[in-house]
């Protein structure tokens, strides 16, 4: 039975002709030489078939019936395994090749579809119709179509792991692979204005949060990034954060940057002063920049007791004490997020886009250019006189 690609060949009957004792070039030998048409193709043990015709088309024809039946996967018949069993394995074997965070929301999408279409159906059995009615029943729940889209992404990534390598499928045989997103509109991203930024830093009184926030603004960090900091991710000189993954010792925890890329970002001169006095009434020895060295206690011994995940939260009043210095300052409710995209706005308006892609982390430029890239008010303003001097010129001619 055929697992691979079938291929067509052919199969020489003569010795390699020849012309005053000189072997004649290959492509002459089909005018010179008899030959076959051979049909081959592999098993699953590995061992290689082969199947003669006198002519090209009949090698053919056999060669699209073998390759049909590879990709209706009936030529051999994938490994049975049930969902629920399937789920257990992908926990398993994922672990450390995708962040904690990303194999979370996996297996939490899985269970999600698990309890829709039950545990005990093979993976062979699952077709279209139980995608289609699961999304369905999502959308019925009063879920955003923003979960809904990214559920449908991540059991079609998984499906697919389910084809290869694993085995489970037959090739073609996905069952979310043309299951399409639904159309949403999208949200214009909510670009923090430097006035804003300012009034903020002003109604922050600690060097903690100013330190805090003038990261978020001005080197695009995520909050799971900031809080991770060391002092040694810090280069006063040059200006800049490294974001790089930690080890698990006896004073620091592990984490793992988003889709595991290491990085170096640029901070500002004022985020660096900010940093120095921070540091100049840091506990000595202390690693961390925000995590506290109570904290840290606190986590390790939580650590120690089994009770401490990746995803656990490090610090837990990032967003109430934001929420409290908007309103402080009289600023538009924002989140650490939007300054994150108001950073990357601020950098595609003067550098190249992939310099940008780079120091915000994202393994795809069109995450970018699509989900992160704000129009400012100056913006707008300046495409108004833009056009109004078109409209101008138009009338004068």
């Amino acid at each position: 039975m055929a697992v691979e690609k079938v291929g067509i060949y052919r199969k020489w009957l003569d010795a390699v002709p020849e012309k005053d004792g000189v072997s004649l070039p290959e492509s002459e030998w089909p005018k010179k030489r008899r030959y076959h048409w051979i049909v081959r193709w592999y098993g699953t043990s590995g061992k290689r078939y082969g199947k003669v015709f006198e002519t090209r088309k009949e090698a053919e024809n056999c060669s699209l019936k073998l390759q049909e039946q590879v990709n209706l996967g009936i030529s051999d018949g994938p490994a049975k395994i049930t969902l629920h069993n399937f789920i257990c394995e992908h926990a398993e074997v994922m672990k450390g090749q995708v962040a904690y965070a990303t194999l979370q929301d996996q297996i939490r999408a899985l269970k999600f579809f698990e309890n829709y279409i039950s545990g005990s159906i093979t993976l062979c059995k699952i077709q279209p119709r139980h995608a289609e009615g699961f999304i369905a029943r999502r959308l019925a729940s009063g879920l955003e179509t923003a979960t809904v889209n990214k559920d449908i992404r991540t059991l079609r990534r998984i499906f697919n792991l389910a084809i290869e390598p694993r085995g489970y499928l037959a090739e073609g045989r996905n069952p979310f692979s043309k299951i399409k997103e639904r159309k949403k509109a999208n949200k214009p991203p909510r670009y923090v204005a430097v006035d804003d930024y300012h009034a903020l830093m002003k109604s922050a009184q600690e060097f903690y949060w100013k330190a805090f926030i003038a990261i978020a603004y001005g080197s695009g960090l995520r909050c799971g990034e900031i809080v991770n900091l060391t002092w040694a991710d810090v280069d006063f000189e040059g200006q800049s954060i490294r974001i790089a993954a930690k080890k698990a010792t006896e004073k620091t925890l592990e984490w793992e940057p988003k889709d595991h890329e290491n990085r170096v970002v640029p901070m500002s001169s004022q985020t660096a002063q900010l940093l120095a006095d921070l540091q100049a009434k840091a506990e000595e020895n202390h690693p961390y920049i925000f995590i506290s060295p109570q904290r840290l206690v606190w986590i390790l011994q939580r650590r120690k007791a089994g009770k401490w995940t990746p995803r656990s939260q490090i610090i837990n009043n990032a967003k109430r004490k934001l929420e409290l210095l908007c309103n402080q300052a009289g600023v538009k409710r924002c989140t650490l997020h939007d300054f994150r995209r108001s950073a990357i706005t601020n950098w595609a308006k003067k550098l190249p886009m992939q310099v940008v892609q780079q120091f915000a982390g994202h393994s795809d430029i069109a995450t970018t250019r699509q989900y992160y890239l704000s129009v400012r008010s100056e913006d707008l303003a300046a495409a108004n006189k833009l056009l109004n001097s078109i409209l101008a010129k138009t009338e004068s001619d």
